[in-house]
């Protein structure tokens, strides 16, 4: 039997600042998933580096799913141990100093491309998204402590919005203080010889990084710690993983959520590893273009997240999850017969409406459907299942993109995802296996 673990009800003394400050991590670690992995790292990887975007694309690609198959490994593993371990805070900290050093040291890549600049650049890459990603099991599972019931899925709808909110904030820092815009000059004065300007976006976004991640660490309430060494604590957790694993039969409801949403994850995902690679390659922008594209998307997901949360909350998480797919779906199909540039940007913040309530619904949804006792564990598996199958959606799109010669055809194998995942979700219930 699982062990009977309540979750503690929010704190009422300074529940509002615990609840900010947890929402405040999203903005924070926002910056480098927008400006790193997604809309300006990768593109001066592809572009500025190997100056072959089809092979900057595949290698970029390939470091993703790397870093997956760490996550992948060691999410559940040390969710297991947290929920025996109790303290969420710490795990989060180093992690995301994990995440900041590996970040920062991308100041040293060089504009060319030879196998020792490339090597150490997506060496960055995987370690860096390991530590972020990791953290992000942390993170998640703090939700169900600090929310009440009620409004778990607002509160979830509110740090994925604030989250957007902190990317559209980096990139427009990256655009207007590093790039600059037509014949403004960047506020930083760092010039374009030998990329800086770009580069520099690597210790830009670990700074911002560290330090909005502060108020979390100060100000969020933590689940206690308990007396456990954590020599036991890990032995603890492994063995309870293996028994939850064992057991997974008997919660074939979550099972199958954390099936379909590790599909149509997966095909998000892999639209924000190629992003901002796609724009450059299919319709030819420039940096400058991507970032104004960038921020506009991430306005239009923050207002899709915040609008969806109080959704989530009124019609559940489930029915919020498929609404979102279908609008994914239905747009992403559309966006594949796009020619036109200036089309294919107003479609895109269509896109970016429905991103963030497919991630805050599913994040909310992973908490209401946690068995007791499991509450981080889940939260592992949830992205243990996520990264198993993380290299699947990078090499569907780089297989259809060079079988067909065109990324449109890598475009298809995103939306066909959305799709698997969607009739995979319809099936599943939305309560809690006991």
């Amino acid at each position: 039997m699982l062990p009977e673990n309540p979750i503690p009800a929010l704190k009422t003394e300074g529940a509002k600042k615990s609840v900010f400050a947890w929402c405040l991590y999203d903005w924070a670690n926002s910056a480098f998933s927008t400006v790193i992995i997604t809309f300006v790292f990768s593109v001066f990887f592809t572009r500025g580096m190997l100056g072959d975007e089809t092979q900057g694309s595949a290698l970029w690609s390939y470091a993703i799913a790397i870093s997956g198959v760490f996550v992948a490994v060691l999410g559940p593993v040390l969710g297991a141990v947290a929920d025996h371990s109790g303290a969420r805070k710490t795990w989060i900290f180093w992690l995301s100093m994990l995440c900041v050093i590996a970040t920062a040291a991308l100041w040293f890549a060089q504009p060319v491309a030879d196998a020792t600049n490339i090597f150490f650049v997506l060496s960055c890459v995987v370690i860096a998204n390991v530590g972020y990603e990791l953290s992000i099991v942390f993170y998640n599972a703090m939700l169900p402590h600090i929310a009440p019931k009620k409004l778990l899925g607002r509160i979830s709808g509110w740090g994925w919005g604030v989250g957007y909110l902190g990317g559209i904030a980096a990139l427009a820092i990256a655009l207007f203080g590093l790039v600059g815009v037509g014949e403004m000059e960047p506020w930083f004065g760092i010039t374009g010889m030998d990329s800086a300007n770009v580069r520099a976006t690597g210790p830009m976004t670990a700074l911002w990084f560290l330090v909005f991640m502060i108020p979390l660490l100060v100000y969020t309430h933590d689940v206690e710690r308990t007396p456990m060494t954590m020599g036991l604590a890990v032995k603890s957790g492994l063995k309870q993983l293996k028994q939850s694993l064992l057991e997974i039969s008997h919660h074939k409801n979550l099972a199958q959520f954390l099936i379909s949403s590790a599909i149509y994850r997966d095909g998000l995902n892999t639209l924000f590893t190629v992003g901002g690679i796609y724009a450059a390659g299919v319709y030819g922008m420039d940096f400058v273009e991507i970032l104004i594209f960038a921020i506009g998307l991430n306005v239009f997901a923050g207002l899709g997240s915040f609008a969806f949360a109080y959704v989530d909350d009124k019609i559940g998480s489930k029915p919020t999850i498929l609404i979102s797919l279908i609008g994914l779906i239905v747009i992403g199909t559309v966006v594949l017969f796009t020619k036109d540039k200036n089309t294919f940007m107003l479609l895109a913040m269509g896109l970016g409406v429905f991103m963030g309530p497919v991630q805050a619904a599913s994040r909310t949804l992973a908490g209401r459907l946690a068995p007791k006792g499991m509450v981080a564990q889940t939260y592992g598996l949830y992205a243990f299942t996520g990264k198993s199958v993380a290299f699947v959606g990078p090499l569907a799109y780089g297989a259809a993109t060079h079988f067909y010669d065109t990324q449109q055809a890598g475009m298809f194998t995103i939306v066909l995802f959305w799709i698997i995942g969607l009739g995979l979700l319809s099936m599943v219930r939305e309560n809690r296996d006991e």
